[in-house]
Order: C-alpha cells, then sequence, then structure tokens
C-alpha cells in the first residue's frame, strides 16, 4: 500500500521481517554473545567456549577443548585466588559472581574480566559441570585506575593543603608563651578543621620592665580571608598597646583599623579580650576591656568564680563607634584567670544540648578546678570540651594566668 507516494508496510510484512531478525539458531547467539562464555567439567577442563572468549585470547577452539582447564587461563595470581576463593566458593554455594581476574591472552598479555560461575546440577542435585560468563573488563580496569591515580592526586593535594594550613596557623599563634616572673601561663589551641585555618588567636607580650599585655578573640570566618584577618588584628593590639595601654583605647584603635579595610567581601570583624598585668606583691592587678567576646571568669583559690562581664562591649569592626567596656580584677596566689572563644561554650552534644546553653554550667564546671594552677585548669577545660562533644565543630582558644603560690621557707 501507498500514500503520497510512499510506500507503506503491511502490518503482516512488519512482523515477518521482525521474525526474519530472530531467526539466529541458538548456538550462533551463544558463539557470537557479547561476553565470553565457557564451560568446564568438575576438575576444570574446558569442555565448551563460545567464539568471543576465542577472540579475545586469540585461541583456536582445539587449543582448549579437552586440553587446558580454566586455571590455566588466569594470571599467577588470578591461579592463587581461584584456589583460594573461587573453587571453595564454587563447591559451597554453587556459583561466584563478579569475580575480577586476569585471563592471560595466547601472545602473554593480560586481559581484566570480570567472571561469574554457576554450578549446573542434574535432577537429583549431584553437579554436572560449571558455566562461566566472561565479561570484558579492559574499559572498567581504565577506569577504576584513573580513578585511583585521581585519588592518589587528591590526597597529595591535601596532604599539601593540610601542610601549608598548620604552617600558617602556627604564624597566627604565639611559638611559644613567656616566661613572667611569679606568674604562670598554659593556653590550649584546638583547630576544628586542618584543612582551613582558624580565626581563634591569643598572645601574651611585654609592654615594659613591669606590665604585660595580653589578649584573645575570634576573627569572623575561616580560611585564608580569615588569616589576614587573624594577623592585622593580633599586630594592631600589640602596635596599639605600645601607644596607649588603656584596654579601651587599644579596642577603640583596632576597631579603627578594621573599618578602614577596603576589601569587598572579606570579613572584618571580631570578638576581643585585651587587658593589661601588672603585679603588686605576690599578686597581680589586671584591667581588662572586651569587644563583643564571652566573659572571662576568674578561678579563685577557694573554689569562688567570679565572671568578669562587660555588659553593652560591642562588636570590633562592625559600627564607626562601637562602644567598649572595661572592668578590673585582682589575682592572689592560687587564682587563675581564664579566656576562652565561643568555641567551648557553643560545644554541642550529641542531642543537641550546648555547654554554654546555661550561663551556670561553665563557671560551675570551673570552681570544680580550683587551686590546680593555670596549666591544670586549662588541661581540665580542653577535657571537658573533648567529652562534651566528640568532634567539636568549632575552632577553641583558651587562655589562662594565675600567680604562683611563693615558694615555701
Amino acid at each position: 500500500m501507498s500514500v503520497a507516494g510512499h510506500q507503506v508496510e503491511e502490518p503482516e510484512d512488519r512482523e515477518a521481517s521482525f521474525s526474519a531478525l530472530l531467526e539466529d539458531s541458538m548456538e550462533d547467539l551463544y558463539d557470537n554473545a557479547p561476553c565470553g562464555y565457557l564451560s568446564t567439567l568438575l576438575d576444570g577442563e574446558i569442555a565448551k567456549v563460545n567464539a568471543t572468549l576465542l577472540t579475545w585470547l586469540g585461541y583456536r577452539r582445539e587449543d582448549l577443548v579437552g586440553r587446558r582447564s580454566f586455571a590455566d587461563l588466569l594470571s599467577v595470581g588470578g591461579r592463587l585466588y581461584h584456589e583460594t576463593h573461587y573453587a571453595p566458593m564454587l563447591r559451597m554455594h554453587g556459583e561466584a559472581r563478579e569475580l575480577a581476574l586476569d585471563l592471560v591472552t595466547a601472545d602473554g598479555h593480560r586481559l581484566p574480566v570480570l567472571v561469574t560461575a554457576t554450578v549446573k546440577k542434574n535432577q537429583d542435585g549431584d553437579p554436572l559441570l560449571v558455566r562461566i560468563t566472561v565479561f570484558d573488563a579492559r574499559e572498567r580496569r581504565a577506569y577504576e585506575r584513573e580513578l585511583l591515580r585521581a585519588r592518589r592526586e587528591a590526597e597529595r593535594e591535601r596532604e599539601r593543603l593540610q601542610r601549608l594550613t598548620s604552617t600558617l596557623q602556627r604564624t597566627l599563634l604565639p611559638a611559644e608563651l613567656p616566661e613572667v616572673p611569679g606568674l604562670e601561663i598554659a593556653a590550649h589551641y584546638h583547630a576544628a578543621s586542618s584543612d582551613q585555618v582558624g580565626g581563634d588567636f591569643y598572645d601574651v607580650f611585654p609592654l615594659d620592665a613591669d606590665r604585660w599585655g595580653f589578649f584573645l578573640g575570634d576573627v569572623c570566618g575561616k580560611g585564608p580571608q580569615a588569616a589576614v584577618l587573624t594577623s592585622l588584628t593580633r599586630y594592631t593590639l600589640r602596635a596599639a598597646a605600645v601607644h596607649d595601654t588603656d584596654p579601651v583605647a587599644v579596642l577603640s584603635t583596632l576597631n579603627s583599623v578594621l573599618r578602614q579595610r577596603h576589601d569587598p567581601g572579606a570579613p572584618r570583624f571580631c570578638t576581643v579580650v585585651f587587658g593589661l598585668l601588672e603585679p603588686d606583691g605576690d599578686d597581680f592587678a589586671v584591667s581588662l576591656a572586651s569587644g563583643g567576646h564571652p566573659p572571662p571568669l576568674v578561678i579563685r583559690a577557694d573554689g569562688e568564680v567570679d565572671v568578669l562581664t562587660t555588659p553593652g562591649g560591642q562588636l570590633v569592626g562592625a559600627l564607626p563607634d562601637a562602644h567598649f567596656v572595661a572592668t578590673s580584677a585582682r589575682l592572689t596566689p592560687g587564682d587563675v584567670l581564664v579566656l576562652y572563644t565561643d568555641g567551648l561554650t557553643e560545644a554541642r552534644r550529641a542531642d543537641g544540648l550546648m555547654l554554654g546553653e546555661d550561663e551556670e554550667r561553665l563557671p560551675a564546671l570551673a570552681a570544680g578546678f580550683a587551686g590546680t594552677g593555670a596549666r591544670a585548669v586549662v588541661d581540665s577545660l580542653a577535657e571537658v570540651l573533648t567529652a562534651w562533644a566528640d568532634e567539636p565543630s568549632d575552632d577553641t582558644a583558651i587562655l589562662a594566668l594565675g600567680p604562683r603560690p611563693p615558694e615555701a621557707g
């Protein structure tokens, strides 16, 4: 039949054409299948093999059938696997699926394949022979090698990044804490990620023969931009303290410097506590100011804990005329002043509860460390951090300073 000059095939003609496509013999379908087939006797001797597998391996049928076993076609490692895994698996389960092996071609080359084998049994359940299907895995093996190469390259790149990050992080923290006569100083720093530079920082440094400056803070963000801001903040605080030791004036200078940054999109905010230490006999006088930072604690030798609140202290770098609040304290032998970043108070348990969600929890914990000294207090708080959250998600810095008890005469 024709329509508008085009011949239209009748339904019965289409059915006849389709049937003609399916007239391949079962033997032809077996011999020229897109995968390799072979059958072996129970001892492994090859009884039947299709043309596809013969072509892959470069053998003639008479080279294999009745002359070679399936294990003979395997690489040395494949033969060992055949004896220790493949053959026992067939005996126990009657099948083995998708085993990655290497066949050796007639010219000695390796052909990576995936092998699935099934034991054929008679009606009584007795095994008769083994039917094996072989899939060409050359493209898959090449893909796996490329994935492995890319993974190794990524691991090397990550190791390089971690080394750079670690080196940069060390430059943003003091290499060692100074020796202050009559004062014990200790610090702890926890980096939440080995791939990114954290934004927490601290330092203790001399201003003159009898006075020492100290600070601890947390800049906005992470990574290289946060590192730039941390570096700027640290050096600004040191320089400002040399010019004017008043803690409020120091934070005001830092606020002005951060406000002058002209790097669109870069962070320029931080929270920080800056303070002065001045010895007075066996005691130390402390004056400090805070810009939006968690309040320091003074753990008294008798177990009392003073929270040095600075209500109204604003984020540094956020407002042109930010307001900062000062406070003071006196440290006697056995007392410890503790500064910390919000990584400690915001440590979150598996059930979602934060350590600092109850404002009384941290002071209550700190009271239990009374009389132990600055180093022991820092170590104890570090243990509290990791006990509360197995993997703290934020960087944490802790700095503790306490007068040493006078030596016994």
